[in-house]
């Protein structure tokens, strides 16, 4: 049965999808990609969609959601399982390439749609906070630290917050210079997130 807070949710999801507040500055077009559902106990919060999830509108549907899947502990059916996990990035449309890698996400975005959605998701446990942007976003006092330096600190946001490096092939170099992080952080997430599954 449907609750009137469940209705709000589904309705603030198709004016998501429908959103084209930043079409004349994104190169590729508007296509918004999200995942969620009253019933959420995990939150996802990456950054924004990159080309090949912008073709195929699924989020993480790549290399770097094959890295974050592995670090979650999951199968691609629980991970895609919207009843389950909720997958809101920063920015939902693919913003395009700059010289280093794909742009930041549109500002515009969490500050139209993050509260309203974030407002109508109260069953989440955890938010596994993706890279600096959602970092900044979900947990304020890290907006002068590095990535590293927040991550090093996670024991500090535990249980709720689970700040993570982005899965990118682009971060194996982090990877490699901070090795206790797949070693000592990924087997304790996966625990927490086994224990909530179904």
């Amino acid at each position: 049965m449907k609750t009137p807070q469940s209705q709000a949710l589904i309705r603030v999801i198709k004016n998501v999808r429908a959103c084209d507040h930043c079409e004349k500055y994104l190169p590729h077009g508007v296509r918004p990609v999200l995942q969620a559902s009253h019933s959420a106990r995990i939150l996802v919060a990456g950054q924004a969609p990159g080309s090949k999830v912008h073709e195929s509108g699924v989020p993480f549907d790549d290399r770097s959601g094959d890295r974050l899947r592995q670090w979650m502990g999951i199968d691609k059916p629980t991970f895609y399982d919207a009843n389950q996990i909720a997958i809101l990035p920063m920015g939902f449309c693919y913003p395009g390439t700059g010289k280093s890698g794909d742009l930041a996400p549109r500002k515009e975005c969490a500050e139209l749609w993050r509260n309203p959605l974030l407002k109508l998701l109260p069953n989440i446990q955890i938010t596994l906070a993706i890279g600096q942007y959602a970092q900044h976003w979900h947990i304020p006092d890290t907006r002068d630290k590095t990535l590293t330096k927040v991550v090093e600190a996670w024991e500090q946001y535990w249980p709720d917050i689970i700040p993570l490096p982005h899965p990118s092939p682009r971060n194996n170099i982090w990877l490699k210079k901070n090795p206790w992080f797949e070693k000592e952080l990924v087997p304790i997430l996966q625990n927490r997130l086994n224990d909530m599954l179904l």
